[in-house]
């Protein structure tokens, strides 16, 4: 199929209502986004419209119509409630979509089997004009593939729809660039299904108390139906991977810096302000002080993400579910599928280091100046006793739980140390329980600042969590010394484990602060406490 181009001139748009009249499909400019428009009342029509954006059926489409008048002269609704004509008067033409009980006219295809139907009138010109030229009711959902972000040029429409499609219609950039807010009407108090840039409050105080509903924010229950478009598990979703980091700015800059440290696959979809602090690329998306800049830009840095060379995973600074923000965040939760890392609260400092540098020892003296100390060690053998880590373990390495079902934790050690890749099977089923652990008990210490105590702090990737990361090293040969009178273990296993570890200049690189522990306990003790009374002053 060769998809027309056509643009917002008179000729083009009676091209295009023609082209819908005789059941076609064509790409509309809204000011939301662009919408992919059928004859709502013509079936046929608008079972295309699912074929083209490969889009599953038992989602419900929403009806635009030019005026208020043409939804009871179409007969789209079996009455107008006195509510939808308060919102008409203080919202239409514009980004909201009011959901009523529908029409005998309206087909199964475009209510996806709900007795209800979402009505809009449009603001953009081009819109209102095709609407109008046509005298049709055209149901339209976004211009794009299913599953991908929405589009808000024509250039976008085309990237995706381009031979699936009659016509794109091409009016220009969308003013709003996040689809319309949707309440429906058939419950009582209206509950917002789609948060958009009309808020919920500015609703309220037309037309009184709503609810919003729970999937707004959260996951559709399994086989509960969706009642409005984009309510679905993932959606608005580029090819890479998005996770939403949850926190605050200090937090989030601190996380993406440290992973892209050791992670070049990674980038950051940010706030403007954000930009110049992270070392990883960056895609912005407005000011944090601007919520329509940001909804306006949105889908285009969505889209922006994968034009970024060997960027397989995107970490976005989630917005608080506020206001226009709660739009936002709606987009992004459903974009990263629902996966979120909330960042601690606590300022955490992490304490790393090299075997037998005297890490431990560096422990024990902070905690003994009061200091918050959160071990890794403890950690672990709280975790090897999950019931979800038990089964993983037994799994992975065979027979390694005891009669009575706890873990044979030496027979575990003997099979996952044999080699580097039991090790690391070791540590990707631990370490994420590992992590949970000690920022669970972070989270509940009395204090603002909590050290984490962990030899392996990068190798289980608790370094994105740390505002600052203290390593402790040592002379080879006094290292190797304090092994051998600490472990009783001969010079080669000794050795063996020194090998294993990264090297004097990984923790060079990777630290904030080193403490050398060449010297005297004494020499030590004076650098433990200057570096926690600074921890605990700033």
């Amino acid at each position: 199929m060769k998809t027309l181009h056509l643009h917002n001139t008179q000729p083009d748009i009676e091209k295009a209502a023609a082209i819908l009249k005789d059941g076609g499909l064509v790409a509309m400019p809204t000011e939301t986004v662009y919408g992919l428009a059928a004859d709502a009342l013509n079936g046929d029509a608008v079972r295309r419209i699912f074929e083209a954006k490969g889009r599953p059926m038992d989602n419900p489409l929403i009806v635009h119509v030019a005026r208020f008048s043409d939804i009871e002269r179409l007969h789209l609704v079996k009455s107008i409630p006195p509510k939808a004509q308060k919102l008409n008067e203080a919202f239409w033409p514009g980004p909201l979509t009011v959901i009523m009980e529908k029409g005998e006219v309206i087909p199964d295809e475009v209510s996806a089997g709900l007795d209800t139907v979402a009505i809009r009138i449009p603001s953009h010109p081009d819109a209102h004009s095709l609407l109008a030229v046509s005298g049709l009711a055209l149901a339209a959902p976004s211009a794009n593939t299913s599953g991908k972000p929405s589009p808000t040029s024509a250039e976008h429409v085309a990237n995706d729809m381009d031979g699936r499609i009659d016509a794109i219609l091409d009016g220009g950039r969308c003013s709003v660039g996040v689809e319309s807010t949707v309440i429906t009407l058939a419950t009582d108090p209206p509950r917002i299904l789609r948060p958009g840039i009309i808020t919920r409050e500015q609703i309220e105080a037309v037309i009184g108390a709503v609810e919003v509903d729970r999937a707004v924010l959260h996951k559709l229950e399994n086989n509960e139906k969706a009642a409005s478009p984009g309510m679905k598990y993932k959606h608005y979703a580029p090819r890479a991977r998005v996770i939403l980091l949850r926190g605050d700015d200090e937090s989030y800059v601190t996380y993406l810096n440290r992973l892209y440290r050791r992670d070049r696959s990674v980038a950051a979809l940010c706030y403007t302000e954000d930009k110049e602090r992270i070392d990883a690329p960056c895609i912005t998306m407005g000011s944090m002080e601007d919520e329509e800049q940001q909804a306006q830009a949105l889908f285009d840095a969505l889209r922006a993400v994968d034009k970024l060379d060997g960027v397989t995973t995107v970490y976005a600074h989630c917005p608080a579910a506020t206001g226009v923000g709660m739009a936002l965040y709606n987009r992004l939760i459903r974009a990263a599928a629902f996966e979120v890392i909330d960042l601690p609260k606590k300022r955490i400092i992490g304490l790393t280091g090299q075997t037998g540098a005297g890490k431990s020892e560096v422990s024990r003296m902070l905690a003994g100046l009061g200091a918050t100390v959160i071990s890794a060690d403890e950690a672990a053998r709280e975790a090897v006793e999950d019931a979800e880590v038990r089964a993983m373990l037994s799994a992975a390495f065979g027979d390694v739980l005891k009669a009575d079902g706890t873990l044979d934790r030496q027979r575990v050690a003997n099979i996952a140390f044999s080699t580097p890749e039991n090790t690391e099977l070791l540590n990707q089923i631990t370490h994420p329980k590992i992590a949970a652990i000690m920022l669970d008990r972070a989270e509940k210490a009395a204090s603002d600042v909590v050290f984490f105590d962990a030899s392996q702090l990068f190798e289980a990737g608790e370094d994105v969590y740390c505002e600052r990361i203290v390593g402790v090293v040592a002379r080879q040969e006094l290292r190797m010394e304090r092994l051998l009178s600490r472990d009783r273990i001969t010079a080669r296993e000794a050795q063996l484990r020194m090998s294993a570890q990264f090297d004097e200049g990984f923790f060079l690189s990777m630290c904030d602060d080193i403490l050398y522990n060449n010297g005297t306990r004494e020499e030590l003790y004076t650098e433990v406490r200057a570096l926690y009374e600074r921890s605990v002053s700033q």
